[in-house]
């Protein structure tokens, strides 16, 4: 199969200009092994049958043996002889020299090692492959153009039907589900990762051994409230009708997930242009990719055309997957902001550069018109505040955007850009 080229390409390359070595973290199956291959001029794979027993034998014994070979050398699934770590660390540290080794590893087993790693060994966060990457977005309209040049912006027209969008969904955006010839093979991916995660994984992250039933119970308890302000005890209380939870137990099993990287929550936003006491300040529920989610609740494609709320909130995490994917360059990061009068921003996109976005995710055209309000009307709140605090000004949103599951884009008069999650690329 013909490499899909990833948005994390050209970050492992800056790894590599700036490091001595550079560990690939992120949720299992997102490609972190077939990106770092692209990069690597040796390859080491503890997990090959035919030579894990000699190479767990020099990694045990003499591990700097392994590090002969053209550089970088890609050790894969490292934490199986986690002296290579220490070896790696001390190599970097006496030669000096950028781009030495990258290393991979499953996401399912964490290793304690002596030692950090601290400007040695730097981590790059690989997520699943966003719309682009996996050429459902057509790409028309790039995140980093549009805030650098906004004027620019002259329309767009996705491909993507309602169909599509549903599919995509259900999918997830794991390299894996490309492979297949049919859609049910495509789709099958996602509900064997959440199967795992339940079944084997949940336990292996920290040798603890857990009920993948009561794993199972939680993940689609998380999945019903996905981008939502779901409280824990409604959580605890939804899982409770089904096993019996306590609080520890439920707090035990969402850290092991977190580690995982299958649960990923978005931060809240609370700067100061209302009382502080009105801002809603926990996080909001979200998965790594919507397709989990799906899995978790035994869902298909189909069962979305009489369901279009909880595909408005799937709809939304896909958003935000995406998102983080394309502002990776830049280290963006995304929050929310909603506050105990309504007002809300579903996503706040912040560039490492102080610039941000205000985002509303809004599946279809009817409920631009809301959506749009609700971003002038924050960024009036923003006006007012700085009339009033003119010493520490908030800065002013750079983009205003309404990111939809419909086909045309435009820029409304009031500011606020309508673009289509199938129009966007890095």
């Amino acid at each position: 199969m013909i490499y899909k080229k990833r948005i994390a390409d050209s970050l492992l390359e800056l790894k590599l200009e700036a490091f001595g070595a550079t560990l690939i973290v992120g949720p299992k199956g997102c490609g972190k092994t077939t990106t770092a291959k692209q990069k690597a001029k040796s390859v080491i794979e503890f997990q090959d049958e035919n030579e894990r027993e000699n190479y767990l034998l020099i990694a045990n014994t003499h591990p700097s043996d392994l590090l002969k070979g053209p550089k970088p050398i890609l050790f894969d699934e490292w934490q199986d002889a986690p002296k290579i770590w220490g070896t790696v660390r001390k190599a970097c540290d006496d030669s000096g020299e950028v781009g030495q080794y990258i290393l991979t590893g499953s996401s399912s087993n964490t290793v304690k090692t002596p030692h950090t790693g601290t400007l040695r060994i730097s981590r790059l966060k690989m997520f699943p492959m966003s719309l682009y990457e996996s050429e459902e977005s057509n790409g028309e309209v790039s995140l980093s153009e549009l805030f650098d040049h906004p004027d620019s912006f002259d329309g767009c027209h996705s491909d993507m039907s309602i169909d599509d969008i549903k599919y995509a969904i259900c999918r997830g955006g794991w390299p894996g589900s490309l492979k297949g010839s049919s859609r049910k093979a495509q789709l099958a991916i996602a509900k064997d990762l959440f199967t795992q995660t339940c079944e084997v994984d949940i336990s292996n992250i920290d040798d603890t051994k857990r009920n993948p039933l009561l794993a199972r119970t939680i993940l689609k308890s998380y999945a019903r409230n996905i981008c939502t302000l779901a409280e824990t005890k409604t959580i605890i209380g939804d899982v409770v009708s089904n096993i019996e939870l306590t609080k520890p137990t439920y707090y035990d099993y969402i850290a092991a997930l977190e580690k995982l990287m299958i649960i990923e929550d978005v931060d809240a936003w609370c700067p100061a242009i209302r009382s502080k006491t009105v801002i809603r300040a926990s996080k909001k529920r979200n998965l790594i990719d919507p397709s989990i989610a799906v899995a978790a609740m035994g869902l298909s494609p189909e069962y979305f055309d009489r369901d279009y709320k909880t595909l408005g909130f799937l709809f939304e995490s896909l958003c935000i997957r995406d998102f983080k994917i394309y502002s990776s360059a830049q280290d963006g990061y995304m929050s929310y902001y909603r506050d105990r009068y309504g007002l809300e921003a579903d996503g706040v996109l912040h560039l490492d550069d102080g610039r941000y976005a205000l985002i509303e995710f809004k599946l279809g055209q009817s409920e631009v018109e809301e959506g749009a309000k609700h971003l002038c009307k924050i960024e009036s709140l923003v006006k007012e505040f700085n009339k009033k605090e003119k010493q520490c000004p908030l800065r002013l949103p750079d983009l205003k955007l309404v990111i939809t599951g419909t086909q045309y884009g435009y820029r409304r008069d009031d500011g606020v850009f309508v673009i289509p999650i199938g129009c966007l690329k890095d």
